[in-house]
């Protein structure tokens, strides 16, 4: 097993090929971090730490003065006793409000596989062989308290996922108010911090900085992960780049309010940690009940940032996207939203979709509009039935159009939302996240349903079940246009109020769960107003994700680029729109947007029907391009190239399949300049030894020679400029 316990020592070593991840007990009773990184052969627990006296520092097992929790590298760290730190937990028992806390080590087990978590998405295994979970428990007799720390550990991948399960196992009442997914302290400072910033129309943004002295944090509390920061981070050797250094990747397996960060103590070790956002969290846990934290996966990379992207790019699409949909080809769409927005009808998106067959597109998505009295976005959220003025055939026959020109059909849908002026809030008003005391805050019109309640979850299960039983719907959008305000639920008493956020997500998970398990074959496509949950949780239901509601092109580059250091490409929805640009008003060329677009799962959003017969036979040109490497894209390694948070005018990627036996190549010229420098362009991820052929540029190189000395880029005369250039190994 590739987890071993020294008893000696008391370590356990969690290894794969590449890396190892060592923690071990101190004193028999505090679980401590010695070491992760690259692959060691062997463990001399003693010389990773010094113990010794300390200026004006508590000493918690007196009257040993060595020993001090406020520089011991802890896997769980507590607050009370000494450690000044910021916790992995917090709590207070209730009946005598204490809250300093003694997580002393009560026992561990190995096992095969990896068990699901209860209510939460996690990542899965299909065979038990593929894992090894260590499972620690940790407890403070005196409060009644038990944590059981999981660490699951995956064959060929150098990842650790780890989630913690925090038991009440005494007497009294406890309230939870800070649960960190995982915690760990690492030995100095010399680390850059890597994440993703933004806004919506403009998100993920790449942002590296240098860790400094004091508390670095960014996280969401607005009831979502949110388009502002991505719940994902990684911390970067000083020196290490995008092909090589130490890369420490974080990125949690949830969907709501989430805090990351890290702290650099005054000995200049850093304590980094994920998890739910302790800001209005507070979970009662009565004798007996549990409460099981997300999961968060820690993945190490000795290849740069690029090598941390491959691993967690290959491990999303395994092992965290629900089957079958992370190992199948993606559909090339055409979605009606900005060719159409709501005046959409039944023969007009008849001969919208007869364009879209022209065209070889392999599946028709209805958008917003369809349903109840839906002519605006001020109503009918909720009256998920179709408005049978707008399609009098019903959904069924009009799948059947849609399939006899070969297309499948795909809806648009809100579930979680309702308008103050639908049926549905007519009949249920208790229905909405509220307070008791004023109207809620409407965003975009409309209010949010409270998926912490039962009935209301219950509800939602029985209406998408039946919209999808009410004809073959092979596809749905399900969108989430506004964040969480008025967070307070009629279900739950005073005391519970700060439970609702996380109950919140439960219930949506539950409802995904079983939409899920019912209808295995949908494809669901998260929108969240355009990648405002881009998201681990939600991409284990909704294997694709609308990257954002910012479909220009030169725009997306860099949007795509910087969901790219975490998120594989077919996570990726990206639409080829209209010109001048909805969002900004660009105009950009159609073989440029193409380009970008077919840089994810490739889709349309102009209308068809509008365009001249040349544009019409570039996008047929483009739909056959993009169903040749689509595999490529899909399931190939992700190589950057050129990254256009430096150069602000140009980028550059690549897509190299398993085999290393094929590449496609793409480069953007953002913006154009005067008697350009030639510049060179140096490819990655070939076989060296092997011969490859660009028919595009006509020649034949090995694959060291595209690697390291590389090709002059043709000259390219204007702004939105791009490239697209195919490699195979020949004989």
């Amino acid at each position: 097993m590739p987890i071993e316990f020294d008893p000696k020592q008391q370590v356990f070593h969690l290894y794969t090929d590449g890396m190892s991840y060592v923690i071990g007990l101190i004193k028999d009773i505090y679980l401590a971090h010695y070491y992760w990184g690259a692959r060691i052969l062997t463990v001399h627990a003693a010389s990773k730490w010094r113990f010794g006296p300390r200026p004006n520092t508590p000493t918690p097992e007196y009257p040993d003065l060595t020993l001090h929790l406020d520089t011991l590298p802890q896997e769980y760290p507590t607050h009370g006793r000494g450690d000044y730190r910021p916790p992995a937990l917090g709590l207070t028992v209730l009946d005598d409000g204490v809250s300093a806390l003694k997580l002393a080590y009560r026992g561990h087990c190995i096992e095969r596989g990896k068990r699901p978590l209860s209510g939460l998405p996690a990542a899965f295994v299909t065979d038990e062989a593929q894992a090894t979970t260590l499972t620690v428990e940790l407890g403070d007799e005196a409060v009644g308290l038990s944590v059981e720390l999981s660490y699951a550990l995956f064959e060929r991948f150098n990842l650790v996922a780890r989630s913690a399960k925090i038991v009440n196992a005494g007497t009294r009442r406890l309230a939870v108010e800070t649960a960190m997914s995982a915690s760990v302290d690492l030995p100095h400072d010399a680390y850059d911090i890597l994440h993703l910033w933004g806004a919506p129309l403009r998100e993920r943004m790449v942002e590296r900085q240098p860790l400094a002295p004091g508390t670095f944090r960014f996280g969401s509390t607005r009831g979502a992960s949110s388009h502002y920061h991505n719940s994902f981070f990684a911390l970067l050797r000083r020196d290490a780049t995008e092909d090589t250094g130490d890369v420490y990747g974080f990125s949690l397996v949830y969907s709501g309010n989430f805090l990351a960060q890290t702290h650099v103590d005054h000995d200049l070790s850093v304590r980094a940690m994920i998890g739910i956002h302790p800001f209005q969290f507070r979970w009662i846990l009565e004798p007996g009940e549990a409460f099981q934290t997300p999961e968060a996966l820690l993945a190490y990379s000795g290849e740069g940032l690029g090598g941390l992207s491959h691993m967690l790019h290959r491990f999303i699409r395994q092992h965290v996207m629900r089957r079958p949909f992370g190992v199948t080809e993606r559909p090339i769409l055409l979605n009606s939203w900005e060719a159409m927005y709501f005046s959409i009808s039944e023969d007009r998106l008849l001969a919208l979709a007869e364009r879209a067959a022209e065209a070889g597109m392999e599946l028709f998505v209805i958008d917003d509009g369809w349903f109840g009295e839906r002519n605006d976005d001020t109503r009918a959220l909720g009256d998920w039935t179709v408005n049978l003025e707008k399609f009098p055939s019903g959904f069924a026959a009009l799948a059947e159009a849609l399939r006899s020109k070969g297309l499948k059909l795909g809806l648009w849908i809100e579930p979680e939302m309702i308008s103050p002026e639908s049926a549905l809030y007519r009949e249920h008003p208790d229905w909405v996240l509220r307070t008791p005391y004023r109207e809620p805050v409407r965003s975009r019109h409309q209010w949010v349903l409270d998926l912490s309640r039962e009935e209301v979850v219950a509800h939602l299960m029985g209406v998408i079940d039946a919209l999808l039983a009410s004809a073959p719907i092979a596809y749905v959008k399900w969108d989430f246009n506004r964040y969480l305000t008025d967070v307070w639920s009629r279900a739950l008493s005073a005391e519970r109020q700060q439970e609702v956020a996380h109950r919140y997500m439960l219930g949506l998970y539950r409802l995904l769960a079983h939409v899920t398990e019912r209808h295995p074959h949908v494809l669901i496509e998260g929108c969240a107003g355009g990648g405002g949950r881009f998201d681990l949780g939600m991409l284990q239901f909704m294997p694709q994700m609308w990257t954002s509601d910012n479909s220009d092109a030169a725009s997306r580059i860099f949007i795509q680029y910087g969901t790219s250091i975490c998120y594989p490409a077919i996570a990726m929805g990206a639409h080829v729109s209209s010109v001048p640009n909805h969002q900004i008003g660009r105009v950009t060329p159609l073989g440029f947007r193409a380009h970008v677009a077919m840089s994810g799962n490739l889709g349309y959003e102009l209308d068809l029907t509008a365009l001249d017969a040349s544009e019409r036979a570039a996008i047929r040109e483009q739909v056959r391009l993009y169903q040749e490497i689509r595999p490529l894209v899909q399931f190939g390694d992700f190589y950057r190239l050129v990254d256009p948070f430096v150069t602000r005018d140009r980028a550059s990627w690549m897509f190299v399949d398993e085999a290393r036996r094929e590449a496609v190549v793409f480069y953007f010229q953002i913006l154009a300049e005067p008697n350009s420098p030639v510049r060179r362009l140096k490819l990655k991820g070939l076989d060296p030894q092997a011969l490859y052929e660009a028919p595009e540029l006509g020649f034949v190189m090995s694959g060291a020679e595209w690697m390291h000395a590389g090709f002059a880029l043709p000259t390219l005369a204007s702004d939105h400029q791009s490239l697209l250039i195919r490699l195979k190994q020949v004989p």
